[in-house]
């Protein structure tokens, strides 16, 4: 199977960062979204950026920036949209996405929602994680907690996607529920750690040094 484009969703707004854009962050001596294109680019095909405003703060990366093609960010279903639009466009079957806060995601990610996907019509998948005693019952299902953020998407469902994003629908596993989504489970519980405050952030400077 080949490999699918990529697609990384920085368009969020960061409120617990005080806003602007949580990739720009330094991380070692890089940012968090080169380690995040470290990370991916052996893994996908070709790779875009999902992100809002003004596009050319991100110019040294070289990458497609695609705005939301719905209004009034409505979190990360709209980012997966702009993605499969995109990649409608280049005659691509399917895509992968990544958080741009998240520098440290498993190096297999492709590979295991690819395995995870087989068998399927419309190839539908999210990351989990086993739950830990501080997640919330309403983030799980089985015992595991999802990772809207990462995903395997069918571009044949984008329309149907669309729709449900224009008629009010924000919740990412209401959308893959209906349509029979699957998980890849990652048994690090950490495999997904984000960067949402500063002291994540002083996290991740360790982690990166180590």
């Amino acid at each position: 199977m080949s490999a699918p484009p990529g697609v990384i969703l920085a368009g969020g707004q960061a409120t617990r960062m005080g806003g602007g854009d949580k990739g720009l962050l330094p991380l070692g001596e890089a940012t968090i979204l080169d380690h995040v294109l470290d990370r991916l680019a052996p893994q996908a095909g070709a790779l875009a950026l999902n992100a809002n405003g003004d596009a050319t703060r991100f110019a040294r990366f070289g990458l497609p920036v695609l705005p939301d093609p719905v209004e009034g960010f409505p979190g990360p279903l709209a980012g997966v949209l702009a993605g499969l639009d995109w990649a409608a466009g280049n005659g691509a079957e399917a895509i992968v996405t990544v958080a741009a806060d998240t520098p440290f995601f498993p190096r297999d990610l492709v590979a295991r929602f690819q395995s995870a996907a087989e068998g399927m019509n419309h190839p539908l998948v999210l990351a989990a994680t086993p739950r830990g005693a501080e997640e919330t019952k309403s983030m799980s299902r089985g015992g595991q907690v999802r990772h809207p953020t990462f995903g395997l998407w069918p571009v044949a469902l984008r329309d149907d996607l669309r729709a449900a994003l224009e008629g009010g629908l924000r919740k990412v596993v209401l959308w893959t529920d209906k349509h029979g989504g699957r998980e890849a489970l990652f048994e690090d519980p950490d495999a997904f750690f984000n960067v949402n405050t500063p002291g994540d952030l002083d996290l991740a400077q360790r982690r990166a040094g180590a």
